[in-house]
This record gives C-alpha cells, sequence and structure tokens, in this order.
C-alpha cells in the first residue's frame, strides 16, 4: 500500500513540475511575440494568454505548487500581458498610452538568460511606441515621420486635417490634464500620509518618553525598598539573636535553680520509713 502510495505522489510531483514547465515555456514564448511588432489581425496571442490563464489556475490548484512569491509573480505576467492586449484594442492613442501607464510588468526575470525582465521591455516599447502615435495624431504624420497630404491640400482646398488636429490636440490635453490631476491627487496623499506618520512619531515618541519615566521612578523606588528591605532584615535579625540569647540565659538560670532547689529540698525533709 505504501509504495502505491509513493508511486501516486511522485506522478503529482513530476506533473507539478511538467506543468510549470509549460507554462515557463508558454510565458517565455507570449512575451518574445509580446515584444516583436504584430499584424492586427494577429490571434496566436490572445489564445496563447487565454492558454496561460488556465494553465495557472490549474497550477495554483496543485497540491505540491510552487511558492506563493512564484505564482504572484507569474500572475503578474499573465495579467500585464491580458492588459497590454486590452490597451491595444482600444482605438485613440491617449487612451492607450493612458492604459498602458496602469500597466505592472514583472519584477523577476522569466529564464535565467534575461538580464531584465522581458514583460519590463515589453512594456517600454509599448509605452513609446503609443507616445510616438500620439505625436503623430497631434502633428499628423505618419509612422515615417512624413506629413500626410491628401487631394484637398495638394489642390489647397482645406480639409478636416484642421478638425483632427483640434480633436488630437484636445485628447493630448485631456490625457495631460489627467495626469496631472492624478499626480498632484497622489501628491496630497504623499503629503497626507507624511504628517499622520509625523503625528504618529511623535505621540510614538511622547508615549515612550512617559514610559521611561515611569519605568526610572519605578527602578528607583525597587531600589530605595530594596536598601529598606536589606536594612529592616538586618535589624530583624540582631533582635532575633538578641531575643535567643535572653532566653537562653534565663533557661539555664531557671534550670539551675530548680537543681540547687531540689537538692535542698532532699536534704532538709527526713527521710520516709
Amino acid at each position: 500500500m505504501a509504495p502505491a502510495e509513493g508511486a501516486g505522489y511522485g506522478r503529482e510531483m513530476m506533473a507539478a513540475s511538467r506543468l510549470e514547465l509549460n507554462l515557463v515555456r508558454l510565458l517565455c514564448r507570449c512575451e518574445a511575440m509580446a515584444a516583436e511588432k504584430r499584424d492586427p489581425e494577429e490571434w496566436r496571442l490572445e489564445k496563447y494568454v487565454g492558454a496561460l490563464e488556465d494553465m495557472l489556475q490549474a497550477l495554483k490548484a496543485q497540491a505540491s505548487k510552487p511558492a506563493s512569491e512564484v505564482i504572484n509573480e507569474y500572475s503578474r505576467k499573465v495579467d500585464f500581458l491580458k492588459g497590454m492586449l486590452q490597451a491595444e484594442k482600444l482605438t485613440s492613442a491617449s487612451e492607450k498610452a493612458l492604459a498602458n501607464q496602469f500597466l505592472a510588468p514583472g519584477r523577476v526575470p522569466t529564464t535565467a538568460r534575461e538580464r531584465v525582465p522581458a514583460t519590463k521591455t515589453v512594456h517600454l516599447q509599448s509605452r513609446a511606441r503609443y507616445t510616438s502615435e500620439m505625436r503623430n495624431e497631434l502633428l499628423g504624420t505618419d509612422s515615417a515621420g512624413e506629413p500626410k497630404l491628401d487631394v484637398r491640400k495638394r489642390t489647397g482646398v482645406a480639409g478636416p486635417r484642421s478638425g483632427d488636429e483640434k480633436q488630437s490636440a484636445a485628447e493630448l490635453d485631456v490625457v495631460l490634464q489627467r495626469h496631472q490631476d492624478l499626480q498632484e491627487k497622489l501628491a496630497e496623499e504623499m503629503l497626507g500620509l507624511a504628517r499622520s506618520l509625523k503625528s504618529n512619531t511623535l505621540a510614538a515618541q511622547s508615549v515612550i518618553k512617559k514610559d521611561n519615566q515611569t519605568l526610572s521612578h519605578s527602578l528607583k523606588m525597587a531600589d530605595q525598598n530594596l536598601e529598606k528591605l536589606k536594612t529592616e532584615s538586618e535589624r530583624l535579625e540582631q533582635h532575633t539573636q538578641k531575643s535567643v540569647n535572653w532566653l537562653l540565659w534565663a533557661m539555664l538560670i531557671i534550670v539551675c535553680f530548680i537543681f540547687i532547689s531540689m537538692i535542698l529540698f532532699i536534704r532538709i525533709m527526713p527521710k520516709l520509713k
């Protein structure tokens, strides 16, 4: 019975390790695909990310799953890839850039060959790409940096481009204003936390100071009580020694008196016939 249980546990460990290995391989493949320039109609990466979520849930359900830090790192990378795909589906470059800023890439490289986590590299690349798209939308240029000329501009007829530029500038202003509001809110929260931390520190300092004073007073009183106890113990010991000496001499005197009285009584009284 015991060998069968041991074999079952070994198969379970091997299955869990194989599942984690497959997860790491697919994660590396997804990171490499995310770093490449893909066609808008590319569908494999989204399917791979869905498979990663299923494998991650299965890995969490395993009895011999990895450490919680490793599981959290896998979850962070899968969530990053999922969020990146959702950001790519947005229509405006400003919305893509804003969604990209809220993504959290992985902190640990997936493989030992990586010096920097691949998700972090993908995050930086996507940020630069979205920033370039926002600039191109604002300036009305294409990906190569050349201005987009249409037939109306060539003929001197004003087209709807000025309206697009105004709309792009308005979207950029909205994004910048949103960023500024977010930074101001974070600054206010940090300032409030700093004030709260300062007040808590001062309160703790005052409490510790009072406790130190109380402890010093208690130690001083304990030393005084100890000295008084020693003095009283010495006095009690001396008193006890004196009492024992007087009692001993009194008993000796009484015994001697009784002894002499018995001798005199025997000498004086006549013998009974």
